[in-house]
């Protein structure tokens, strides 16, 4: 396992840390955007229709739950910010889930699944989520005979893979889905693409801090983070101990998804963004200095149909 911490995590690059404030003339900021360590999210794959309509079936189908109260879109919730509005989730009998529910939005681009990263594909995970008495507390099989005993869904299965529902048709078809959720068109996108008027110089003069202070070493490529580990409270404690080392989430859509951290502990982004300065990076960000990141981060939200993701 890859892990980063420490002070080393500052010193990605001399060059993107050396950038002063953002803004200059075209020219300049044409040959910047090309050296940037966050790159623009591509549009939504090429994905077969028929499958990817029946994996947003299954995906909002509550008779994959034991007791038929519960969808993949119970917890994450595709119309808002694609997970929901609560520190965390309950379980069927009515106890919190261990994490703070992640986006599904974007998760198809990160390199592990889950907080812990404990799942490499979609599929695996949410194999998974069928057999966790917590989620939807179902076996797969179970699950996968309901689904042949519905004749207009059995039809669909046919239609999209020559047969009748099976593990790997309904593992296939609900992460099928889960990869169209990508959310591009971010203000911030637009800006890398060369669109040097999509962002204001308050949200430049962030994504600079972002830079210069180190929260771009673990928060980088497509998907703004989820690509590597890390140990949090390096400095200071930042949320419950356990687990040490966690999947580094994406930063897509940030301002969308409270509350923040594995645990949920952090009711606003605001709070969250001084937190992580002063455990990870041992600094105090002053007011400009926070509300500044903030409005960066705030550009980061993009859309799903053409809509701009929103909270809850």
């Amino acid at each position: 396992m890859a892990v980063w911490s420490g002070l080393g995590l500052l010193l990605l690059t001399v060059g993107v840390l050396a950038q002063g404030k953002l803004g200059d003339s075209p020219a300049a900021f044409s040959s910047l955007a090309g050296r940037e360590p966050i790159t623009p999210l591509p549009p939504s794959p090429d994905l077969d229709p028929r499958k990817l309509a029946l994996g947003e079936r299954l995906f909002n189908d509550t008779q994959l739950s034991r007791d038929g109260t519960r969808a993949c879109s119970s917890c994450h919730d595709t119309r808002t910010n694609g997970a929901g509005r609560t520190r965390r989730d309950t379980a069927p009998d009515g106890s919190e889930l261990a994490f703070n529910t992640s986006t599904v939005f974007n998760a198809a681009l990160s390199f592990r699944l889950g907080w812990q990263g404990s799942f490499r594909t979609l599929e695996e995970q949410a194999a998974a989520s069928f057999d966790n008495s917590q989620i939807m507390g179902i076996s797969l099989d179970e699950a996968i005979a309901r689904l042949a005993g519905d004749d207009d869904i059995a039809r669909q299965f046919q239609e999209a893979y020559g047969s009748g529902p099976d593990r790997a048709s309904v593992l296939d078809a609900i992460a099928t889905f889960e990869r169209s959720l990508v959310t591009p068109g971010s203000r911030f996108d637009r800006w890398l693409d060369g669109d040097a008027a999509a962002l204001s110089a308050e949200e430049q003069n962030g994504y600079r801090l972002f830079k210069s202070l180190g929260c771009i070493s673990c928060h980088q490529g497509v998907n703004v983070g989820g690509n590597l580990f890390q140990r949090h409270g390096i400095f200071h404690p930042l949320a419950s101990p356990d687990p040490a080392i966690l999947r580094v989430p994406s930063l897509r859509n940030i301002a969308t998804t409270p509350p923040y951290f594995h645990d949920g502990s952090a009711a606003t982004l605001d709070e969250a963004v001084r937190n992580m300065a002063r455990a990870q990076l041992d600094r105090t960000l002053s007011d400009e200095q926070a509300a500044e990141i903030l409005a960066f981060l705030g550009s980061l939200t993009g859309t799903y149909q053409g809509r701009p993701v929103t909270a809850p």
